[in-house]
């Protein structure tokens, strides 16, 4: 539907720094010459998700992209007034090392492993991934637990051997920093062996695109222009790395080089329906049995998944 002969509507929208946003780019790109889709957009990115977390809440921002737990959380603490339109990124956790010691997960045994994010995403996906191969990570291996994932970098720059659980754009960042660090395990195919195994079909999801509730009751029309927009930066992201890489580092999400590196690496997707809830559901699952504050006391009901 074109929106033309419509008036347009004004569509707040907030994203992170980081892969959350960069599918988006191409949309911001075109919207900074007008509307989209009869939709008149006014982007903002935050660097921090507790910038995020306020707008979404007091209404002054209609659509954002959030971690995937956050968005459970919301859902829990303001009562179903946020609603997941899309994944929008897949696991971006890797395992990197200089070495080759690594080539499975039962390698890690007895390792030393630098790695931040302690009682988020990143501590729940590698004790996830561990304890399902038998590893006791309280036992079996040392996490030394970094503030930030700069200093995971800085502490595999001083440590030969080092190993590390990195998300991207970070194991770029790394890479420029030490050229011989390598991807050992990408923790998202490990995820998925996991869940095969069982007969299950989550998946290790980074992060959403989340709609007010309040918002799409308002303008389903919206909503649904934006969708459609929202897929076709998706597919041109995924589909013209160089072009992407250069808007990336002209919205100040990441350098353009680490971009056009990390890009492949960033699992940017833009899954909906069906395939959303089956995807996201299962992992909100794995998120509650080992820590159900992860995503706000209990797992969304289906008012969480939107639907048109």
């Amino acid at each position: 539907m074109t929106g033309a002969a419509l008036a347009e509507t004004d569509v707040r929208v907030t994203a992170l720094k980081g892969p959350t946003a960069m599918g988006m780019v191409e949309l911001m790109n075109e919207a900074e010459s007008g509307a989209v889709n009869g939709n008149a957009y006014d982007f903002t990115i935050a660097s921090a998700v507790d910038e995020v977390s306020p707008k979404l809440v007091k209404g002054e921002t209609d659509i954002a992209a959030v971690p995937a737990n956050l968005a459970a959380v919301l859902y829990n603490n303001t009562e179903g007034q946020v609603e997941v339109l899309a994944v929008n990124t897949l696991g971006v956790l890797y395992i990197v090392e200089s070495g080759d010691s690594i080539g499975s997960v039962e390698d890690l045994r007895g390792k030393t492993i630098y790695a931040s994010g302690k009682g988020a995403t990143p501590e729940y996906a590698l004790n996830y991934i561990l304890t399902e191969n038998g590893i006791d990570p309280e036992k079996d291996v040392t996490i030394e637990w970094k503030s930030e994932h700069a200093e995971c970098v800085a502490a595999l720059a001083e440590d030969a051997d080092g190993i590390a659980m990195l998300p991207q754009p970070f194991v770029t960042t790394a890479q420029t920093k030490k050229e011989t660090l390598r991807t050992a395990l990408d923790l998202t195919e490990e995820w998925n062996k996991i869940q095969k195994s069982e007969g299950t079909a989550g998946t290790l999801v980074t992060g959403v695109t989340v709609v007010r509730t309040a918002f799409a009751k308002e303008h389903p029309e919206a909503v649904a222009d934006f969708m459609e927009a929202y897929q076709a930066s998706v597919s041109y992201v995924t589909e013209n790395t160089d072009e992407a890489a250069k808007l990336i580092g002209d919205y100040d999400i990441v350098p353009e080089a680490v971009a056009k590196k990390a890009l492949p690496a960033c699992n940017i997707v833009c899954i909906t329906g069906d395939e959303m809830k089956e995807k996201l559901s299962g992992y909100l699952g794995v998120l509650k049995d080992q820590n159900p504050e992860a995503v706000g006391g209990e797992l969304p009901g289906d008012d969480f998944y939107y639907s048109e």
